[in-house]
């Protein structure tokens, strides 16, 4: 499926003919391990987790273990699935209303018939194909907006043809009354081109569900700064703006839990602080988590060890009760899970799309074990604690000790969420990532997947043909760098409850000014909480630098197999095809009417590509060939290792430096000036338009429960299969109902959004 054209910063989503869509069914096109092991051979010779170590595959899994982890696989997918559905509530208002709309109908009746249907109230084949393509879009970001660039898309048919097609189905001829009902309620917001409405953001520059529509920046500081004084962290919370008796604000920070009853210290009565009143109230979401943590309960009977019991246990009482320090203790028990067979991570993970950038968007996913791609990223993390070493900012802002974690690459049978990444470096939580470690994890099956059939512009024949023979390859490399040692290297310099510090404060120089720390985290103090709207990109930004450091190492290069002039093609194309990413890609997820950045790695990528075209005298150059229609990228592959390294290394100390002591306002003196869309930037983003390519969206398998044993069911890479696979995935309606209750529930807090789109 492909977001062929621009509008602004709305995305038309267009039907071309089914060959040229581009949906990835990434089990059967591109992977044939462990996901199809999995649920059909009876045994299989494989490796067994015992929670500690990786045993050798010197045994043979009986039916019945098999059995089990097939169990196991298949409801940690259900509990994924349906917790994933909560994104649509986090996305936009009408999102779980779009959805349900959308579902109902295609729960109804076969595809065919409904097509039957439209094609004789007058509805043509290139519109039906375009009301499929709209919906399988809105499946897959869990919403009206693009999961990675947050811009709004809209179906590239118009509303009238949209709505013969809603009233040729057999759900509006069932049920007209509740079908018109929610058309009315959907039509305005899904076509709506009002320019607050066409992105992700806050208060005048965009849409977030994160806060009610009438909150400003002022009132998420304000919110932020309460919170530190309560040392509440936020991924688990939404806040909404009322006005009190006495006319002053009332900020309601709203947890999500299945109980709504008030359990104090987790809620917290109305108090006053700074001329407003906050209160904390749980509940938030109650119906997806209750299915969520059913699911994950029904997993934990199958679970291989102590460990994932633990981990699942804690998850569910992080979900029920609402409390992000039972998450965080799951969180502990699956760092220690090392090597399972079946791996799991769910909750509220990433912050990216929170204007705030302190609130977690759900994310569930299951996934299968490479071994041998595992074995690479194995080597890696024996050599970690050699190459952290080599890092530019020294050992005082390094980990006091390097936690060794279990970095594996993982064959992907599930993914909920508003996209599919294709690496992860987590928990997120500062404590355990600092002090008692994290996993790494590279979702093999899908670096292959988001690179078929793409198409490279502002590139010369030679760097075009490189860069197709080896992205895939150094891509994994710089996965693995920039996971294991970007994301999992540099120390947070902080000041303990009892005032004491995690580092020599006498001693320890600021590598930037010679001078002793002046800087630092206090208690309650996060990096999210510090850097805030900068926080993704900014890390983002640190990690990717590291991996471009680091592959100039040929030792590296080495543990993926590459030696000689094939290990220099892979180093070469890891930097050219990260640069590259910022000029053909990353202007496309700016936005000039708010010159703000939508995406954190676009933007990281973007700062990296700037910062060696003004500091590289040469090194990187970008031309305009062809004036209003092509660019050219050159890269200097000759001086990569001595003046790319001396600049990369330059900024990396600036970086992480930064980051340690809590710096905010410098990192955003430091970011903007790289960052800024100046000329011939602002006009070059509009030759970057004009080659937009598509973006890949996956067509996911289920799993489904036949006569008490699993099975799992693929579809075709094609807009009706990603239709098929939804209602597959939840059959009845149930989930519709539940989705319109909660979005009815909130609709009071954005009601300024709906009065937007209906004018």
């Amino acid at each position: 499926m492909k977001d062929i054209a621009s509008r602004g910063s709305i995305i038309l989503l267009r039907s071309p003919p089914i060959a040229s869509l581009l949906l990835v069914d990434f089990l059967s096109l591109f992977y044939s391990g462990a996901p199809a092991l999995l649920f059909f051979p009876e045994s299989l010779d494989r490796t067994r987790s015992h929670g500690t170590h990786l045993t050798k595959p010197s045994m043979v899994i009986n039916a019945a273990e098999a059995n089990s982890e097939k169990l196991y696989a298949h409801y940690l997918s259900q509990a994924a699935w349906n917790g994933g559905l909560i994104v649509l509530l986090q996305t936009s208002p009408e999102s779980p209303k779009i959805f349900s709309l959308l579902h109902r109908i295609f729960v109804g009746e076969p595809l065919d018939k409904l097509k039957e249907s439209a094609l004789k109230a007058g509805v043509s084949e290139d519109d039906f194909q375009a009301f499929l393509v709209y919906a399988g879009g809105l499946f897959a970001n869990n919403g009206n907006y693009k999961g990675f660039g947050d811009t709004k898309f809209i179906p590239n048919l118009s509303k009238e043809t949209f709505e013969l097609i809603v009233k040729s189905s057999k759900a509006y001829e069932n049920d007209n009354t509740h079908i018109t009902k929610l058309w009315k309620k959907v039509q305005n917001p899904i076509y709506s081109l009002q320019p607050r409405l066409t992105s992700l953001g806050l208060a005048n520059k965009g849409v977030t569900t994160y806060f009610s529509s009438n909150c400003t920046e002022e009132d998420s500081n304000l919110v932020n700064d309460w919170m530190k004084t309560k040392r509440i962290e936020a991924y688990i919370c939404r806040t909404f703006k009322t006005t009190a008796d006495d006319g002053l604000p009332l900020y309601t920070i709203h947890l999500a839990s299945v109980k709504s009853s008030p359990k104090p210290p987790l809620t917290m009565d109305k108090e006053k602080y700074k001329n407003a009143y906050f209160q904390v109230t749980r509940g938030d979401y109650s119906a997806l988590l209750k299915l969520a943590s059913d699911h994950l309960a029904n997993a934990k009977k199958h679970a291989a060890n102590e460990n994932e019991m633990k981990m699942l246990e804690h998850y569910i009482n992080s979900f029920v009760e609402g409390d992000l320090n039972e998450h965080k203790e799951g969180s502990r028990f699956w760092i220690k899970d090392k090597g399972p067979i079946i791996e799991t991570y769910q909750g509220f993970i990433e912050t990216y799309r929170d204007p705030s950038g302190q609130r977690g968007e759900f994310e569930g996913f299951v996934a299968m074990v490479n071994k041998e791609m595992s074995k690479k990223f194995g080597n890696l993390v024996d050599g970690a604690e050699r190459f952290i070493k080599l890092l530019p900012w020294g050992r005082d802002l390094e980990k006091d000790t390097f936690l060794r974690p279990d970095f594996t690459s993982l064959d992907v049978l599930t993914f909920s969420g508003s996209g599919i990444p294709a690496g992860i470096n987590i928990p997120n939580y500062d404590e355990i990532r600092q002090n008692e470690g994290f996993k790494n994890v590279s979702l093999g099956n899908v670096i292959p997947a988001a690179y078929k059939e793409s198409v490279i512009p502002f590139l010369s024949e030679e760097d075009k043909r490189l860069l197709e023979k080896y992205r895939v390859a150094s891509f994994e490399v710089q996965v693995g760098l920039h996971e294991l040692l970007g994301h999992g290297s540099g120390k947070l310099l902080r000041q303990n409850a009892d005032g004491s510090f995690n580092f020599d404060k006498e001693k320890v120089k600021n590598p930037l000014t010679g001078k002793q720390i002046e800087s630092w985290y206090t208690e309650g103090e996060t990096y999210d909480s510090k850097f805030t709207t900068l926080g993704s990109a900014f890390e983002e930004c640190r990690a990717e630098a590291v991996g471009l450091y680091l592959s100039l190492q040929p030792e590296i290069i080495k543990i993926f197999g590459y030696e000689g002039q094939e290990a220099e093609d892979v180093t070469y194309v890891n930097w050219l095809s990260l640069l590259w990413n910022g000029v053909a890609k990353a202007t496309e997820m700016y936005q000039p009417s708010t010159k703000s950045w939508l995406q954190a790695h676009a933007r990281a990528r973007f700062v990296l590509m700037r910062l060696l075209q003004l500091e590289g005298d040469g090194l990187l150059e970008v031309q305009e060939p062809v004036p209003e229609k092509d660019l050219l990228l050159t890269l200097d592959r000759q001086r990569l290792a001595t003046d790319g390294k001396r600049i990369i290394g330059e900024f990396l100390v600036k970086l992480q430096t930064l980051k340690a002591t809590g710096d905010a306002a410098a990192a955003e003196r430091l970011f903007d000036r790289y960052s800024r869309l100046d000329e011939p930037w602002a006009r070059w983003r509009d030759i970057v338009m004009l080659h937009k390519q598509p973006r890949n969206i996956f067509v996911q398998p289920n799993t489904a429960l036949k006569d008490g044993e699993v099975e799992l069911k693929r579809y075709p890479a094609s807009a009706e299969g990603m239709v098929t696979s939804w209602v597959e995935r939840f059959p009845t309606t149930e989930v519709d109902d539940e989705l319109e209750k909660l979005a009815e529930a909130d609709s009071k807090y954005f009601e300024e959004l709906e009065r937007l789109a209906a004018a």
